[in-house]
């Protein structure tokens, strides 16, 4: 299937999004061999009936973002996001946007607060909380 258009794309991904949550739904649950299996076709997800689609063990159950990488399409880097062991969004959120946020007058106005030596009268001079006795 060509998809042109990101209004189409958008179309696209809901109908994939509707057949993906109605694969898992629907599914047979083999509790002797321990795998989900599909319970009809999915022509989009390529899946076909009987397809195992969950299993204990050395598996990769279909993923449904290298499902969408398969239509390629237009403009991919906006609409699909990145991989979470490359980084993705999120990452890229907290490494880059929020260290740019900061502006250097409230930089300058926290470490002047530190080397001033601020902050409260420590407790029992310095010493600390605990107070031992070693001597009765």
């Amino acid at each position: 299937m060509k998809v042109e258009t990101v209004v189409d794309w958008k179309e696209f991904v809901k109908e994939l999004k509707r057949q993906w949550t109605l694969l898992w739904r629907t599914r047979i649950n083999d509790r002797v061999r321990a795998e989900g299996i599909a319970s009809q076709d999915y022509p989009l997800l390529f899946v076909d009936r009987g397809d195992v689609i969950l299993a204990t063990r050395n598996y990769k159950p279909p993923d449904f973002i290298e499902i969408l990488e398969r239509y390629k399409p237009p403009d991919k880097e906006r609409l699909i996001p990145p991989d979470p062991s490359v980084g993705g969004w999120g990452k890229f959120i907290r490494t880059v946007i929020r260290k740019q946020r900061i502006s250097t007058s409230r930089r300058n106005f926290t470490a002047s607060r530190r080397r001033a030596g601020g902050g409260q009268q420590l407790k029992k001079g310095g010493r600390g909380w605990l107070h031992l006795r070693l001597s009765h």
